[in-house]
């Protein structure tokens, strides 16, 4: 048990470096300019491009992006297999809590198998689950949200960075 407890503590490792102001200040612009352009070419093409996790995307595209959680094929990819895993879930299956428990965890492994883990996707079986969401929910907003939200990310990354993104497709 007292092994258990020294973990617990910590591995007194350091927290990471001041990102500097000019990256804070271009990460929180990047997010800001992201879903407003989202909600903007959402209402005027009456289609939904906004998602509640495309919130914590735009954390890592433009707060993190040479991490890899933040590269574009993360980003799509991610965001896509948990929402098909969490609307397979809820359909065939159905809107019991364990289902969505599994569908969560079933998305984390799907992710971590492909290679294309992005956090905040983790998020989407939730937010179907909530939602009650249908099969369109897939293209809008998911795929389209983050298609728009990644062509975004490598205009403005590459515009105000010295160096390029992504890292990787």
């Amino acid at each position: 048990m007292s092994k258990f407890i020294q973990r617990c503590r910590g591995g007194g490792g350091q927290r990471p470096a001041h990102p500097g102001v000019r990256a804070i200040l271009l990460g929180g612009l990047g997010g800001f300019l992201a879903i407003g352009a989202l909600a903007l070419l959402g209402s005027s093409l009456d289609v939904t491009l906004l998602l509640g996790s495309f919130g914590a995307s735009c954390v890592l595209v433009f707060g993190y992006p040479d991490a890899p959680f933040a590269q574009p094929v993360n980003v799509i990819a991610g965001h896509f297999i948990c929402t098909v895993i969490g609307l397979a879930a809820f359909h065939f299956i159905g809107p019991q809590p364990w289902v969505l428990a599994l569908a969560v965890g079933c998305s984390i492994a799907a992710m971590m198998a492909t290679r294309t883990v992005h956090p905040p996707a983790g998020s989407n079986p939730v937010i179907v689950f909530l939602a009650h969401s249908g099969w369109g929910f897939l293209l809008f907003p998911v795929v389209a949200g983050a298609l728009v939200l990644v062509l975004f990310g490598w205009l403005y990354n590459n515009a105000v960075r010295k160096t390029p993104y992504p890292n990787y497709w």
